[in-house]
Formats: structure tokens, C-alpha cells, sequence
């Protein structure tokens, strides 16, 4: 519910964009990239001793969580959101 009632502020993505524009927002970023690879870990984790479904969920989730809020401490702050170049 949360990152629904944050989005509603949020202008939409149309591209990748890069972490960054303010030190909070870059801690965001990192969190964020943490909660994924604990995703990925027990996942894998997972398929070899049976670990809970519904921590792989949160922690999707949360990674989601702290982009969306990532994105709204930048609408917040000023930052300008970078979107990603692939041609670069």
C-alpha cells in the first residue's frame, strides 16, 4: 500500500534511471541492492533446503520499496533523476 500511495506522486518511468543525486538517495540505492542479492541467496537457498517462500516475498518487496522511496526522497530533495544511456 505504501509504495502504491508513493507512486501516485511519482511522474511514471520510462526508462532505466542511475542511482544517485543526493547521499540519502544513494543509500536507498544500496539498500536496495543488498535486499536483492539476499534475494537472490535464498533463492538459491531455497531450492536446496526448502527456505521460506514468504521472505523471498518481502524482500522483493522491500528492494521495491526503497526504489520507490529512492525515487521520492529525489522528487523531494530536488535531485534530478538521471535516466540510463544504453547507446553510451
Amino acid at each position: 500500500n505504501e509504495i502504491d500511495r508513493m507512486e501516485k506522486v511519482l511522474t511514471p518511468l520510462h526508462s532505466f534511471i542511475l542511482p544517485g543525486g543526493h547521499p540519502l538517495i544513494s543509500h536507498c540505492h544500496i539498500a536496495r541492492t543488498i535486499c536483492r542479492r539476499a534475494e537472490r541467496i535464498t533463492v538459491k537457498l531455497k531450492d536446496i533446503s526448502g527456505s521460506d517462500r514468504l521472505i523471498i516475498i518481502y524482500l522483493n518487496r522491500l528492494s521495491d520499496f526503497l526504489f520507490v522511496f529512492s525515487r521520492l526522497i529525489s522528487r523531494e530533495l530536488g535531485a534530478e533523476e538521471i535516466p540510463w544511456n544504453a547507446s553510451l
